[in-house]
């Protein structure tokens, strides 16, 4: 057993130490079937029938998997260099002039550092610019700086801002097709490199603005987003084996959030209600489907799986995921507590 800074024992990976590259690790398991660069390579399907798509980054293309695009089309990118503001001000002149623009940053330079540009010149306007963002959540072991775990509270309350958390590179996929025939600003969370597939075992289609129901149970309904998805996917899988049947909705848009689905759901068989995300409890996912709930007179039970309100610490992502609560492990103990 190995011990952190603080002399809290972690986990060590089959009894050995885990190295620094596990910081920046796949979040797929091990066996885990995965597709490279999902999101640049359908970036590129898509411009093969859409002349008016560019790509833009701020000197993160190769993190972000937008380098795949540059790859295919060098004469519609263009690097915009480490200024977040200026990409964002720059994409919104190319959706004046008739071009989508597909940005790419981390989620914590967007939502920290150009929020006023995305507001101001994007969102108010209605502009058609695709923001995709990696490091969503905690999904980076490189501490607070680059772990995103408040970009859904910051762009909840933004107008006009469609905002999207897929759980996979199906997911990822279907979603740029999707964002190219939308009308208006979208924020995607981005899951990058080695990305997992795990919806492929469903009749799973992505639609803007819809959840889908992937597995039906009577004890607990997991409702969530992004990579936590497959996580309660496992933890339903894992928990059926000790009687416990539980079902999962997933919610890829997180604005406009399907209340329509939400409720009918919850209202089923008086089970659980658990959201789970990869997000700071404070104004995610969770508190937005606990206000749906209230509002629509849902009297049941509900949990909230997500990240502490505080920052977080740097280390291995297998050993942070457990010690807050969002690997599958952890998420089956909780479950397990509550019931």
């Amino acid at each position: 057993m190995i011990r952190d800074k603080y002399k809290r024992p972690v986990r060590a990976t089959q009894g050995q130490r885990l190295k620094t590259s596990a910081m920046i690790a796949s979040i797929a398991g091990e066996d885990q079937p995965t597709r490279m660069a999902p999101f640049g390579h359908a970036l590129v399907d898509l411009a093969r029938r859409r002349t008016d798509i560019v790509g833009m980054s701020a000197d993160l293309a190769k993190y972000t998997d937008l380098h795949i695009f540059a790859q295919a089309y060098p004469d519609r990118f263009y690097q915009m260099g480490m200024a977040e503001q200026l990409l964002m001000g720059a994409a919104a002149g190319m959706a004046r002039e008739g071009f989508m623009p597909f940005v790419t940053t981390y989620a914590v330079f967007a939502a920290r550092r150009a929020y006023d540009f995305i507001c101001m010149a994007i969102a108010e306007e209605g502009l058609n610019v695709r923001i995709a963002c990696a490091l969503p959540g905690l999904t980076t072991g490189y501490g607070p700086s680059h772990q995103a775990t408040e970009d859904l509270a910051i762009f909840r309350g933004l107008p006009n801002l469609t905002i999207l958390d897929p759980c996979d590179a199906l997911d990822t996929e279907q979603a740029v097709h999707a964002m190219a025939d939308h009308q208006g600003p979208v924020y995607m969370r981005l899951l990058r490199g080695k990305v997992p597939l795990v919806l492929d075992r469903f009749d799973y289609r992505f639609q803007i603005g819809k959840a889908k129901l992937l597995m039906d149970g009577q004890d607990v309904l997991f409702i969530s987003s992004g990579l936590m998805t497959m996580r309660v996917i496992e933890a339903a899988d894992r928990l059926a084996s000790d009687g416990v049947r539980a079902g999962v909705l997933h919610v890829p848009t997180i604005k406009p959030l399907d209340t329509q689905t939400i409720l009918a759901e919850a209202a089923r068989h008086g089970r659980l209600i658990v959201v789970a995300e990869n997000h700071s409890v404070i104004g995610g996912l969770g508190e937005a489907v606990a206000a749906a709930l209230l509002k629509g007179g849902h009297g049941g039970r509900f949990r909230h799986i997500g990240l502490p309100d505080e920052f977080l610490d740097a280390g291995a992502l297998p050993t942070l995921h457990d010690r807050y609560g969002i690997s599958t492990s952890a998420v089956v103990a909780t479950v397990k507590s509550w019931l």
